[in-house]
C-alpha cells in the first residue's frame, strides 16, 4: 500500500472534517478538475442540446455545462466558475443565480471560440 504524500493527507484531514453533504460537493468539484486536466479538444463545435433540470445544484449545472459545451477549454472558465460556485458555497448565494451566470459564462466563452474560429 503506497503512502501519502503531505498534500494528500492535508485533502483527507480536511476532507473527513466536512459533513457528507461537503464532501459530495467536494467530490464533484475534484471531478469537475479533473475533467478540465483533459489536454485534447474534442471535435464537437456545435454546443449540445441538454435541458436544465428543476431544481438543479451548482455541482450538477457544472457537469451539465462541462457536456454541454465539450468543445470549451475548461483551464479558460476555470478562475471565474470556481469564483461563483465559492460564491455559492461558502457565501451563500442562491443556486440559481449562480447557474444562471454560469450559463451566461459558458454561452460567451462559446461564441467567442466560435467567431475565432470562423474569422
Amino acid at each position: 500500500m503506497s503512502r501519502l504524500n503531505s498534500r494528500e493527507n492535508k485533502l483527507l484531514h480536511l476532507f473527513r472534517r466536512l459533513g457528507s453533504g461537503e464532501q459530495d460537493s467536494l467530490l464533484d468539484f475534484a471531478e469537475f478538475l479533473s475533467a478540465r486536466s483533459v489536454d485534447h479538444m474534442p471535435t464537437v463545435m456545435e454546443p449540445r442540446d441538454i435541458p436544465r433540470p428543476e431544481n438543479e445544484s451548482v455541482v450538477s449545472a457544472m457537469k451539465r455545462l462541462t457536456k454541454t459545451y465539450p468543445m470549451l477549454d475548461t483551464k479558460d472558465l476555470f478562475t471565474q466558475a470556481s469564483s461563483l460556485m465559492t460564491q455559492h458555497i461558502i457565501r451563500g448565494r442562491e443556486a440559481m443565480e449562480i447557474i444562471d451566470e454560469l450559463e451566461q459564462l459558458f454561452r460567451e466563452h462559446y461564441k467567442k471560440i466560435h467567431n475565432e474560429n470562423n474569422n
